[in-house]
């Protein structure tokens, strides 16, 4: 076995991927306070080709070297906007037709491994700040909500370990 060299995995330019159908998802940061997570964030959407990154509230925004540092250059080919409040964005997302849900331990959230993408659907993901998770006010907007099964005893996974396993579910099925 030998590794496969950056030529063999024929990446696409920074214009061939800005041109390339994207995922319908787009990823909405509720207060996100780590650069490294924002940069995860990038680099994980260059990854699985999402729409879309949004940064709200306290959520740091490109250029900015933390980001950078993680993201290795993702930041620049993943489309992003910043909006101060998050209930902004959720209610304007909703209202261009995408089925809005927040990543979340609530009541009624329906577990990762048990939830179906839906062919022609667009989904904002909104993942919510590393201590409080995704607000009130904005789980109290979504239209559901997904949460991650766990087993271990502190029932908490990093925000962008989160958004990893999520993308890749989305990505994964809708493949399928």
């Amino acid at each position: 076995m030998r590794k496969i060299t950056n030529e063999e995995l024929h990446r696409p330019s920074v214009e061939a991927f800005a041109a390339m159908q994207k995922m319908p998802v787009v990823v909405v940061l509720d207060n996100v306070r780590s650069m490294q997570n924002v940069g995860a964030f990038f680099r994980t959407g260059d990854a699985f080709a999402i729409e879309k990154i949004y940064l709200c509230g306290i959520t740091a925004t490109p250029p900015a070297r933390d980001i950078h540092k993680t993201a290795l250059g993702a930041e620049m080919t993943v489309e992003w906007a910043y909006a101060p409040m998050t209930r902004t964005v959720v209610e304007q997302l909703q209202a261009e037709g995408y089925r809005v849900l927040a990543i979340e331990q609530v009541e009624g959230a329906v577990m990762l491994d048990c939830f179906e993408v839906e062919a022609g659907v667009k989904y904002a993901l909104v993942f919510g700040n590393e201590v409080e998770g995704v607000a009130q006010e904005v789980v109290d907007l979504v239209d559901g909500s997904i949460e991650i099964p766990q087993v271990g005893t502190k029932h908490s996974i990093n925000v962008s370990v989160s958004g990893g396993v999520v993308l890749w579910e989305f990505f994964k099925q809708s493949k399928e």
